[in-house]
C-alpha cells in the first residue's frame, strides 16, 4: 500500500521530455510509482491542472568546487 497518491498531475520529469499527466505515487518518503497508479494508498489528492516535477526532489545537490593554489592577477585587458 502507498502512503500517499497524486493523482492526474501535469509532470514535468527535469529530463526534457514534454509534460505528460500521470498519477505519482510515494511509499516511505520516495516516489514508488508513476503513470497510471491503482495500488490503494492511505490519502491522496486531485492534482489536475497542477504541476508536478518529481525529478527536481530527487537529484544530487550540486557543490561549488572549492578554490586551491595561489591568487594570481587578473590579465591586462587587450581589447581597446
Amino acid at each position: 500500500m502507498l502512503d500517499h497518491v497524486i493523482r492526474g498531475a501535469t509532470v514535468v520529469d527535469g529530463t526534457g521530455a514534454p509534460a505528460y499527466t500521470a498519477d505519482v505515487g510515494i511509499r516511505d518518503g520516495r516516489i514508488a510509482a508513476v503513470g497510471t497508479v491503482t495500488e490503494p494508498a492511505r490519502a491522496g489528492e486531485d492534482a489536475a491542472g497542477l504541476v508536478l516535477a518529481p525529478a527536481s526532489s530527487t537529484r544530487t545537490p550540486t557543490t561549488t568546487p572549492s578554490c586551491s593554489g595561489t591568487p594570481t592577477r587578473p590579465r591586462p585587458s587587450t581589447t581597446g
